[in-house]
């Protein structure tokens, strides 16, 4: 069982939340995604403080990986990795679509299928089963109306996330379900405790966000 800290800037908003045992004990929120950098490293200092801790009682820090928006995926990664190497503690990676399904996978449906927004109608997406096993890997994909053909024959889908809307309007049928739901650092606590009890940590100095697409630099 291990104290970490749960750091999430992959999509619209930031949060953090320090977790003992695979349970909350304190959370902040940052809607402004503008404001994510300047805003993380003392809501960290807060809520450690807040919980009648230091940073030294951390055992482990756990960030989203990506895939999700470019900066921020950079800012949370920056932050944890730097954190790791001054405290000596292990990073752990979750990958913001797998932790987008574990929030619905009580749901009723037979498949999952995170979408985070893209632009224009792309969006980043995979499909996982009720085991949480991928069915289709996190990728890029342009939405077309026969994109889902294959597995709504098969069974209940539910798309959430914020490229949901997307999908509603080109995909239709009794078994396309939606829901637009949202993911903070408080709901990766399940899933950094089990990767810290099996040891699933990455390389501090070589672990780089998840973009899915290559990132380019703006020419000058």
């Amino acid at each position: 069982m291990a104290i970490i800290l749960n750091i999430d800037t992959a999509i619209n908003s930031a949060s953090v939340c320090l977790s003992k045992e695979a349970k909350s004990l304190q959370f902040a929120l940052n809607s402004d995604q503008k404001d994510h950098a300047s805003w993380l490293h003392p809501a960290i200092q807060t809520v450690i403080a807040e919980a009648g801790m230091q940073t030294k009682d951390l055992e482990a820090i756990a960030v989203t990986i990506g895939p999700g928006s470019y900066t921020g995926l950079r800012v949370g990664l920056s932050a944890a990795k730097g954190l790791c190497f001054a405290l000596n503690i292990p990073l752990i990676s979750i990958n913001t679509l797998e932790l987008m399904a574990h929030t619905v996978k009580n749901e009723e449906a037979d498949f999952f299928c995170p979408l985070i927004d893209a632009r224009r109608m792309e969006v980043f997406m995979a499909v996982y089963n009720k085991n949480m096993e991928a069915v289709i890997k996190p990728c890029a994909m342009i939405i077309e109306k026969n994109s889902f053909d294959i597995l709504l024959q098969s069974g209940k889908i539910i798309f959430s996330g914020n490229g949901s809307e997307k999908i509603k309007k080109v995909v239709s049928g009794p078994n396309a379900l939606f829901k637009n739901s949202t993911t903070t650092a408080a709901d990766m606590v399940n899933l950094s405790e089990n990767k810290f009890l099996e040891k699933k940590f990455e390389d501090i100095a070589y672990t780089e966000p998840f973009y899915i697409k290559e990132f380019y630099y703006p020419a000058r």
